[in-house]
């Protein structure tokens, strides 16, 4: 028997069409047989929930069963149970199975009935508009992208516990713009097996009041109820205000704290809020991280399926690119894998409605006050809908009129549809292109994913080896994670190709240059060793990321269309590509638009700003004031500064407040740089006359925005350095050392443009030829050395730190890609080219 058939019940018997029942004039539903004295079915049902559910089509459209002293009827008939959900719906509100859970959370959405459903809908339906979807398609991107970097190869994955980490962290950040900490995620997923087991339980109990004796399966219940609220309510928890005390509008919770109840006028309460929070959690996580991780396991069982969707995404969503509506809507065969996985292993075991009142159903008469339940999982694989329904066949959606089909179910219908059906397709899409175009997993020997239902078909055991697909390393990791278990190799930096860093050496470094010497070590003259850098973004998703930035200086009037050519010639995209090699989507998009916005800052003080310090503060102060939180200011330039607010905006999403306050702080040691240097010019205090060269070395190593971009090497990352890491007094050395380098290669590389300026530069080679006497040649010498000796420091501090913290080596090879980055790019930007006619570039 196949691997297959033993993981799988065939829960429908075979027939060959849908014949009309031999009851089919009777008004009482029939009876099933094989009811026990006492248990009725109850046993049959909790043996094999499945197959006995499966098995009653056969009896009819609807059929009676007995759980203990209580007869449900069973709807077997996918017409019929379209008619319950929708014209029936309000002769049917929610049963037993909805109501054990209503005690304990709430009477939200999911729970309420009636107009106070109506108006709750009306209420929620902004948050699923189709005018989010694109802000929720990033974040979901986003959100994956740094889970599955944080992934090693060779590392043994337990899928469903990943994506249920992965499932609950998308709706906290997407609806909440809210971040768990890694014990409530863990504990929201160990709580939930009690959570479900719970609710099937209590639901079949003959009366409601054994829930409330302290049996086992009670107290876990009651235990798992306990830590949903908690994770609800730390997601909460402050959240009803940005860093900068400005009310947030875009939340799930915010749309709900400015909303009012149409039945009274007033505004909802807070336990309104929470209700419906906790409704988005529990129904937006367990189902589609179950359904995750069954898309998983038969992608491992059928490759050719999984080569096709790599093969439609590679034509219809670039790599590394945000997914949008459109985007999505091109891939086709995706949708039909996807919709496939949900028909085969539909989450919902089964669901409970309740007559009020007697009802008709087809041909059957239902008395008011039965219960009636439904399972999504046998409408989905009835045999004679779906032929072979066991079987998995994407292409059996590819046919017109695929999805309209009124036995397809998953969301169910009618007015109780669910809210999030187009964001849990999105999310099914975008989760799995992200992670399959990073990893290939393989399946652990005897591990692969098996059915345990209770209310819902969960999907357990399935464990899996990551391979990275192709050569690139993961985002997020470092070149040598991607090497793990290899014998270690030499620590090295990235030459520019086809480059040198300019060089006199007719001319040695005269003693009394303070940067004079050989640096120690075989380190090349020009700093930098030949290690190629691991993982390169491809070219086109450079290009891609390049136009969405034009397009971002544009809007926002930072640049006219007129000044692009020459703009665009530094290649800025390049720059972050060679820093960064593993970035991608957003981040990479972030990243372009931090350092285009901070170019161009910089260029502004090339004119009269730079030498008037009144200008200067005019400029700088008001974007120092976003990092505070302050009010609004005046700048000399709304532009630069509108566009600076959301940066900042983008940069602190979802980090965490010791970051935020890191990166405000260093940011704003970076602009500071900007006034105290037209103060040092407007003065004549110089290089050469006044400040010398330790002081110049300080103001430069702030003035580089390394600093912040050491900050967002985390953002990328997905999480924190630890803090134990940030008070190693040996990090802060390695940061001033990675500062100090790129600086130092910037002053070389622009050395030529900035000596034919009409103002003093703060260039480190000019400031030794003033204030030490040097050479041109020799300072240049001097200055090459210093980067070589830097960076060899930098070797050591990286190899003492990476013995006490080796699980952080993607921010140590982090800071060398950095400075590795902006030497290889330096030497091939149009950024210091000097203009044929000599004037100031």
């Amino acid at each position: 028997m196949s691997l297959l058939t033993e993981t799988r019940k065939l829960i429908v018997p075979p027939r060959t069409a849908p014949g009309p029942s031999p009851l089919a004039r009777a008004a009482v539903p029939p009876m099933a047989p094989g009811a026990l004295p006492g248990l009725g079915h109850a046993a049959a049902l909790l043996r094999d929930p499945l197959g006995f559910l499966g098995s009653l089509s056969r009896h009819g459209g609807v059929v009676r069963i007995r759980l203990g002293p209580r007869t449900v009827c069973v709807v077997t008939d996918a017409r019929l149970v379209h008619t319950l959900l929708v014209a029936l719906a309000h002769d049917c509100p929610r049963g037993a199975v909805q109501d054990t859970l209503k005690t304990a959370f709430g009477d939200g959405l999911l729970m309420s009935e009636g107009q106070a459903h109506r108006d709750r809908r009306r209420t929620i339906q902004p948050a699923f508009g189709a005018d989010r979807m694109g802000e929720y398609l990033a974040v979901m991107h986003q959100v994956t992208e740094e889970r599955a970097g944080r992934w090693r190869p060779g590392q043994v994955l337990d899928v469903a516990k990943e994506m249920n980490h992965l499932a609950l962290e998308i709706v906290t950040r997407a609806l909440f713009d809210a971040r768990l900490c890694e014990e409530a995620t863990l504990a929201f997923h160990q709580a939930l097996p009690g959570l479900v087991k719970g609710q099937i339980v209590q639901s079949l109990y003959p009366n409601p009041a054994l829930a409330r004796l302290p049996l086992p399966v009670n107290r876990r219940f009651d235990d798992a109820v306990r830590v949903l609220n908690r994770v609800v309510d730390q997601a909460l928890k402050g959240r009803a205000e940005d860093a900068s005390g400005r009310p947030v509008r875009r939340t799930l919770p915010a749309l709900l704290r400015t909303a009012t109840d149409p039945a009274t006028g007033c505004p909802l309460t807070e336990a309104d809020v929470r209700s419906e929070a906790i409704t988005m959690f529990g129904a937006g996580t367990e189902t589609v991280s179950t359904t995750l991780t069954w898309l998983l396991d038969e992608l491992l069982r059928h490759p050719e399926v999984e080569a096709r969707i790599l093969a439609e995404l590679d034509e219809h969503l670039p790599a590394g690119a945000v997914p949008t509506p459109e985007a999505l809507g091109r891939l086709a065969y995706t949708r039909s894998v996807t919709q496939e996985v949900v028909r085969l292993h539909a989450p919902n075991a089964f669901l409970m409605r309740t007559a009020r009142v007697p009802v008709e159903l087809g041909p059957y008469r239902v008395p008011a006050g039965t219960e009636l339940l439904y399972s999504l999982t046998a409408l989905h694989r009835d045999p004679v809908r779906y032929p072979e329904p066991l079987s998995f066949r994407p292409e059996r959606w590819q046919d017109v009129g695929g999805t309209g089909r009124p036995s397809f179910l998953p969301f169910g219908a009618g007015k109780h549809k669910c809210i999030g059906e187009a964001f849990a397709w999105a999310e099914l899409t975008v989760a799995a292109a992200s992670i399959l175009r990073r990893w290939r997993p393989t399946a652990v020997q005897g591990s692969r994913a098996r059915e345990v239902v209770w209310t819902t078909v969960q999907a357990h055991g399935l464990r899996v080896r990551l391979a990275p697909r192709g050569a690139r390393s993961p985002r997020g990791g470092s070149a040598a994670a991607s090497r793990e278990g290899d014998a270690a190799s030499s620590p090295g930096e990235t030459a520019p190709p086809g480059g040198t860093v300019p060089s006199s050496p007719d001319e040695p470094p005269p003693d009394r240059c303070p940067f004079a010497g050989a640096a120690h070590g075989t380190a090349p003259a020009d700093g930098a060793d030949r290690t190629p850098p691991a993982g390169p973004i491809p070219p086109r998703d450079l290009r891609a990321a390049a136009d969405r930035h034009a397009d971002w200086v544009v809007r926002h009037g930072l640049l006219a269309p007129s000044e692009l050519p020459r703009y665009r010639a530094y290649a800025l995209h390049e720059l972050i590509g060679r820093a960064f090699p593993r970035v991608e989507g957003a981040e990479l998009d972030l990243l372009v638009d931090v350092l285009g916005w901070f170019t161009i800052l910089d260029d502004r003080f090339d004119e009269s700003p730079g030498r008037h310090p009144a200008e200067a503060h005019a400029l700088v102060d008001p974007l120092v004031a976003v990092l505070d939180g302050a009010p609004d200011g005046s700048p000399s330039d709304g532009r630069l500064l509108e566009s600076w607010r959301e940066l900042w905006t983008r940069q602190t999403a979802s980090m965490s407040p010791e970051w935020r306050a890191r990166a405000a702080r260093e940011w704003r040691a970076c602009l500071a740089t900007f006034p105290a240097e037209a103060d040092h010019r407007a003065r004549g205090t110089v290089p050469a006359r006044g400040l010398g060269l330790t002081d110049t070395m300080r103001l430069r190593r702030h003035g580089s925005c390394l600093y912040p971009f050491m900050n967002i090497m985390e953002r990328v990352h997905g999480a924190d350095a630890p803090a134990a890491l940030h008070a190693e007094p040996a990090l802060h050395r390695l940061r001033a050392n990675t500062a100090d380098a790129a600086t130092l290669i910037n002053d070389l590389y622009s050395l030529e443009r900035e000596e034919r300026q009409s103002g003093a530069a703060f260039n480190t080679v000019l400031t030794l030829q003033r204030s030490h006497g040097c050479t041109r040649g020799r300072a240049v010498h001097a200055v090459r050395a210093q980067v070589a000796r830097l960076r060899q420091e930098s070797e050591e501090l990286r190899r003492d730190l990476l013995r006490r913290h080796p699980a952080e080596r993607w921010y140590l090879d982090g800071t060398r890609e950095l400075v590795a980055g902006v030497q290889a790019w330096s030497s091939t930007s149009d950024r210091y080219v000097v203009p044929d006619d000599g004037r100031r570039g």
